[in-house]
């Protein structure tokens, strides 16, 4: 199957996203924002202090070994409360959903990333190829840690 390159660019944040808690930590975990546009992207993340070149590195190599594993994405639609009963609130961001919203789409790579997400998704992990960080910046007076990424190579699922 051949994924589009807005499909492979939106997974891809899920994916950085779980990269960077993994190396940073919990308390990087609340997205500021994201986008995607093509094979070019962007995650904005809360984080209380500016990491080193060295996080940076590993958060783009721990990115690209789970591409690698060719991790299955799961989607499951259900109603807010279970959702919030099984993932807590690592479901969210900082941008609140409405509070009238009673079901929702959870987006899922098991032990990795889950986040509330009403987008098209791809199937596995290797269908994005590669990830390559291309610039960041540290903005202490928000603290506010902004990654700018490509989507890179090709699909390694098969």
């Amino acid at each position: 199957m051949v994924t589009s390159d807005e499909v492979r660019g939106h997974t891809a944040i899920h994916v950085l996203k779980g990269a960077v808690v993994h190396v940073l930590g919990r308390g990087a975990k609340w997205s500021a924002s994201a986008y995607s546009q093509g094979i070019h992207g962007g995650l904005t993340v809360q984080f209380d202090r500016k990491p080193t070149n060295e996080e940076l590195t590993r958060i783009e190599e721990a990115a690209n070994q789970k591409i690698m594993e060719n991790a299955p994405t799961e989607i499951h639609e259900m109603s807010r409360s279970d959702a919030e009963a099984r993932w807590g609130d690592d479901i969210y961001d900082l941008f609140p959903l409405p509070a009238e919203l009673k079901v929702v789409k959870i987006f899922h790579i098991p032990d990795w990333n889950v986040n509330t997400c009403g987008k098209q998704h791809c199937t596995k992990t290797g269908e994005l190829g590669g990830l390559m960080i291309v610039k960041w910046r540290y903005r202490s007076n928000k603290q506010l840690l902004e990654i700018s990424f490509d989507v890179t190579g090709i699909n390694v699922s098969g």
